[in-house]
Protein backbone atom coordinates (compact mmCIF):
# COMPACT_ATOMS: atom_id res chain seq x y z
CA UNK A 1 0.00 0.00 0.00
CA UNK A 2 1.49 3.11 -0.73
CA UNK A 3 1.65 6.06 1.46
CA UNK A 4 0.80 9.62 0.88
CA UNK A 5 3.42 11.78 1.86
CA UNK A 6 3.69 15.99 2.08
CA UNK A 7 -0.04 15.67 3.97
CA UNK A 8 0.65 18.93 5.83
CA UNK A 9 1.51 20.58 2.48
CA UNK A 10 -1.80 18.84 0.90
CA UNK A 11 -3.67 20.28 3.99
CA UNK A 12 -2.66 24.08 3.32
CA UNK A 13 -3.62 23.78 -0.14
CA UNK A 14 -7.10 22.42 0.80
CA UNK A 15 -7.79 25.14 3.32
CA UNK A 16 -6.51 27.66 1.20
CA UNK A 17 -8.91 26.18 -1.95
CA UNK A 18 -12.19 26.68 0.74
CA UNK A 19 -11.10 30.28 1.98
CA UNK A 20 -11.67 31.10 -1.85
CA UNK A 21 -15.24 29.87 -1.82
CA UNK A 22 -17.00 31.53 0.94
CA UNK A 23 -20.60 32.14 0.54
CA UNK A 24 -21.47 35.54 -1.05
CA UNK A 25 -22.96 37.43 1.53
CA UNK A 26 -27.04 37.75 1.05
CA UNK A 27 -27.38 41.34 2.98
CA UNK A 28 -25.27 44.47 2.62
CA UNK A 29 -25.11 46.94 5.05
CA UNK A 30 -27.37 50.07 3.88
CA UNK A 31 -26.43 53.97 5.52
CA UNK A 32 -27.85 56.85 5.42
CA UNK A 33 -25.19 58.97 6.06
CA UNK A 34 -25.76 61.69 3.51
CA UNK A 35 -29.92 61.86 4.62
CA UNK A 36 -30.95 64.44 6.95
CA UNK A 37 -34.24 63.74 9.08
CA UNK A 38 -36.81 66.35 9.77
CA UNK A 39 -40.92 65.69 10.31
CA UNK A 40 -43.89 67.12 9.02
CA UNK A 41 -45.01 68.75 12.82
CA UNK A 42 -44.98 67.59 16.14
CA UNK A 43 -46.72 64.65 17.91
CA UNK A 44 -47.24 63.37 21.10
CA UNK A 45 -45.80 60.86 23.70
CA UNK A 46 -47.12 57.84 21.99
CA UNK A 47 -45.95 59.00 18.71
CA UNK A 48 -49.09 60.03 17.40
CA UNK A 49 -49.03 62.87 14.86
CA UNK A 50 -50.41 66.15 16.33
CA UNK A 51 -51.02 67.24 12.50
CA UNK A 52 -53.68 64.63 11.26
CA UNK A 53 -56.40 65.97 9.04
CA UNK A 54 -60.35 65.58 8.53
CA UNK A 55 -60.06 61.13 8.86
CA UNK A 56 -61.14 58.89 5.98
CA UNK A 57 -63.53 56.02 6.69
CA UNK A 58 -62.31 52.45 5.96
CA UNK A 59 -64.98 50.64 5.10
CA UNK A 60 -65.95 46.82 5.87
CA UNK A 61 -65.05 45.72 2.56
CA UNK A 62 -61.43 47.55 2.28
CA UNK A 63 -60.69 45.72 5.32
CA UNK A 64 -62.23 42.28 4.31
CA UNK A 65 -60.41 42.77 1.11
CA UNK A 66 -57.05 43.67 3.03
CA UNK A 67 -57.41 40.38 5.26
CA UNK A 68 -57.90 38.38 2.20
CA UNK A 69 -55.40 39.99 -0.05
CA UNK A 70 -52.54 40.26 2.56
CA UNK A 71 -52.97 37.23 4.82
CA UNK A 72 -51.18 38.19 8.06
CA UNK A 73 -47.89 35.15 8.52
CA UNK A 74 -48.83 33.73 4.75
CA UNK A 75 -45.96 34.34 2.30
CA UNK A 76 -47.32 36.64 -0.47
CA UNK A 77 -45.49 34.40 -3.16
CA UNK A 78 -47.44 31.61 -2.81
CA UNK A 79 -50.88 33.32 -2.64
CA UNK A 80 -50.25 36.76 -4.59
CA UNK A 81 -46.75 36.05 -6.65
CA UNK A 82 -47.93 38.51 -9.54
CA UNK A 83 -47.39 41.63 -6.72
CA UNK A 84 -44.11 40.51 -6.19
CA UNK A 85 -43.18 39.86 -10.17
CA UNK A 86 -44.03 43.21 -11.19
CA UNK A 87 -41.19 45.97 -12.11
CA UNK A 88 -43.85 48.58 -10.53
CA UNK A 89 -42.72 50.44 -7.39
CA UNK A 90 -44.81 52.26 -4.88
CA UNK A 91 -43.69 55.81 -5.66
CA UNK A 92 -45.73 58.48 -6.48
CA UNK A 93 -44.88 60.24 -9.75
CA UNK A 94 -46.48 63.89 -9.55
CA UNK A 95 -47.81 65.00 -13.22
CA UNK A 96 -49.39 68.03 -11.72
CA UNK A 97 -49.38 70.87 -8.97
CA UNK A 98 -51.06 68.74 -6.29
CA UNK A 99 -51.63 68.23 -2.80
CA UNK A 100 -50.56 64.46 -1.82
CA UNK A 101 -52.22 62.45 1.47
CA UNK A 102 -51.37 59.74 3.36
CA UNK A 103 -54.01 57.35 4.95
CA UNK A 104 -53.57 54.80 7.65
CA UNK A 105 -55.35 51.71 7.30
CA UNK A 106 -54.21 49.18 9.66
CA UNK A 107 -50.87 47.12 10.50
CA UNK A 108 -49.89 43.66 10.98
CA UNK A 109 -46.40 43.65 12.38
CA UNK A 110 -44.69 43.54 16.10
CA UNK A 111 -42.26 46.04 15.59
CA UNK A 112 -42.37 49.93 16.54
CA UNK A 113 -42.12 50.93 12.97
CA UNK A 114 -41.65 54.81 11.79
CA UNK A 115 -43.37 55.37 8.30
CA UNK A 116 -41.43 57.92 6.19
CA UNK A 117 -41.28 59.25 2.69
CA UNK A 118 -38.73 60.93 0.81
CA UNK A 119 -38.82 62.37 -2.73
CA UNK A 120 -36.67 62.86 -5.92
CA UNK A 121 -36.56 64.34 -9.72
CA UNK A 122 -38.90 61.59 -11.39
CA UNK A 123 -36.25 61.90 -14.46
CA UNK A 124 -33.61 60.63 -11.47
CA UNK A 125 -34.33 58.01 -9.78
CA UNK A 126 -32.19 56.86 -6.98
CA UNK A 127 -29.09 54.84 -7.62
CA UNK A 128 -28.05 54.66 -3.71
CA UNK A 129 -28.81 56.28 -0.59
CA UNK A 130 -26.55 58.98 -1.65
CA UNK A 131 -29.27 60.42 -3.66
CA UNK A 132 -31.76 60.71 -0.82
CA UNK A 133 -31.53 64.13 0.46
CA UNK A 134 -34.29 64.49 2.93
CA UNK A 135 -36.44 61.78 5.16
CA UNK A 136 -39.43 63.58 6.74
CA UNK A 137 -41.30 61.48 9.12
CA UNK A 138 -45.21 60.76 8.71
CA UNK A 139 -46.16 58.69 11.17
CA UNK A 140 -43.85 58.29 14.11
CA UNK A 141 -45.47 55.32 15.27
CA UNK A 142 -47.52 52.97 12.88
CA UNK A 143 -46.34 49.73 14.52
CA UNK A 144 -46.92 47.84 17.55
CA UNK A 145 -48.40 50.12 20.75
CA UNK A 146 -49.24 52.33 17.61
CA UNK A 147 -52.36 54.94 18.99
CA UNK A 148 -53.11 55.34 15.27
CA UNK A 149 -56.49 54.50 14.02
CA UNK A 150 -57.82 53.04 11.12
CA UNK A 151 -58.44 56.38 8.59
CA UNK A 152 -55.93 58.71 10.26
CA UNK A 153 -54.90 60.88 7.56
CA UNK A 154 -51.49 62.81 7.15
CA UNK A 155 -50.72 65.86 4.28
CA UNK A 156 -47.35 65.17 2.95
CA UNK A 157 -47.75 68.75 1.42
CA UNK A 158 -48.21 70.07 -2.26
CA UNK A 159 -45.48 68.75 -5.03
CA UNK A 160 -44.62 69.92 -8.12
CA UNK A 161 -44.93 68.36 -11.68
CA UNK A 162 -41.74 66.17 -12.15
CA UNK A 163 -41.49 65.02 -8.61
CA UNK A 164 -41.68 61.86 -7.44
CA UNK A 165 -42.23 60.52 -3.84
CA UNK A 166 -40.99 57.53 -2.11
CA UNK A 167 -41.96 55.35 0.64
CA UNK A 168 -39.53 54.26 4.07
CA UNK A 169 -39.89 52.20 6.76
CA UNK A 170 -37.68 52.64 10.04
CA UNK A 171 -37.61 49.18 11.52
CA UNK A 172 -38.44 50.20 15.06
CA UNK A 173 -37.44 53.54 14.48
CA UNK A 174 -39.93 55.16 17.62
CA UNK A 175 -38.52 53.48 20.97
CA UNK A 176 -41.03 53.39 23.29
CA UNK A 177 -38.58 53.80 26.19
CA UNK A 178 -38.04 57.20 25.57
CA UNK A 179 -40.76 58.12 22.92
CA UNK A 180 -38.22 59.59 20.80
CA UNK A 181 -37.36 58.51 17.10
CA UNK A 182 -34.76 56.48 16.11
CA UNK A 183 -32.75 57.11 12.40
CA UNK A 184 -29.98 54.72 13.36
CA UNK A 185 -32.00 51.71 12.29
CA UNK A 186 -32.73 49.58 9.71
CA UNK A 187 -34.29 51.21 6.61
CA UNK A 188 -36.94 49.01 3.95
CA UNK A 189 -37.59 51.77 1.19
CA UNK A 190 -40.52 51.41 -1.53
CA UNK A 191 -37.74 51.71 -4.13
CA UNK A 192 -35.75 48.09 -4.62
CA UNK A 193 -32.28 49.50 -5.03
CA UNK A 194 -32.23 51.19 -1.52
CA UNK A 195 -33.16 47.95 0.21
CA UNK A 196 -30.08 45.89 1.78
CA UNK A 197 -30.84 42.38 0.30
CA UNK A 198 -28.59 41.26 -2.41
CA UNK A 199 -30.99 38.58 -4.58
CA UNK A 200 -32.93 41.13 -6.66
CA UNK A 201 -36.39 38.82 -6.26
CA UNK A 202 -36.22 39.97 -2.50
CA UNK A 203 -35.10 43.43 -2.73
CA UNK A 204 -38.75 44.56 -2.71
CA UNK A 205 -40.64 45.55 0.49
CA UNK A 206 -43.87 47.68 -0.80
CA UNK A 207 -46.63 45.69 -2.84
CA UNK A 208 -49.40 47.75 -4.80
CA UNK A 209 -52.47 46.23 -4.34
CA UNK A 210 -55.44 47.66 -6.36
CA UNK A 211 -58.43 48.03 -5.12
CA UNK A 212 -61.13 48.51 -7.90
CA UNK A 213 -64.39 48.60 -5.82
CA UNK A 214 -63.11 52.20 -4.37
CA UNK A 215 -60.65 53.22 -6.89
CA UNK A 216 -57.77 53.40 -4.34
CA UNK A 217 -54.31 51.60 -4.84
CA UNK A 218 -53.37 49.88 -1.09
CA UNK A 219 -49.56 49.81 -0.39
CA UNK A 220 -48.35 47.21 1.72
CA UNK A 221 -45.09 46.73 3.68
CA UNK A 222 -43.07 44.17 5.11
CA UNK A 223 -40.84 45.29 7.59
CA UNK A 224 -38.39 42.05 8.14
CA UNK A 225 -35.34 41.96 6.20
CA UNK A 226 -36.14 39.34 3.36
CA UNK A 227 -33.28 36.88 4.00
CA UNK A 228 -34.30 36.16 7.44
CA UNK A 229 -36.12 32.83 8.46
CA UNK A 230 -38.20 34.89 11.04
CA UNK A 231 -39.33 36.35 7.44
CA UNK A 232 -43.10 35.68 6.81
CA UNK A 233 -43.38 37.26 3.61
CA UNK A 234 -47.15 38.86 4.45
CA UNK A 235 -46.06 41.96 3.41
CA UNK A 236 -49.34 43.29 5.53
CA UNK A 237 -46.88 45.05 8.44
CA UNK A 238 -48.23 48.22 7.65
CA UNK A 239 -50.87 49.20 5.25
CA UNK A 240 -51.42 52.31 3.76
CA UNK A 241 -53.03 54.52 0.64
CA UNK A 242 -51.80 57.68 -1.15
CA UNK A 243 -54.91 60.54 -2.08
CA UNK A 244 -52.88 63.42 -4.47
CA UNK A 245 -55.48 65.63 -5.59
CA UNK A 246 -54.79 68.35 -8.14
Amino acid sequence: MKTIKNTPFLVIILLVAMSCHKDKPVTKVVKFDSTTYQTLGTFDPTGKPNYLVTPDVISSGMQSFIDNTLQDQVDLRTTHPELLTTNAIADIKITQSSDVFITYVSHGGGKTNTFSFYTYPTNQPPASTNDIKTITYVFPNSGRYTTLTQGDKVKLGRFEPGTSIGFVILQNGWDTTTNKLNNKVVHFCSNDVLNPEVDPKLKKHAVLVNYPAENKVLIGFEDVDRTLPECDNDFNDLVVYCTVTP
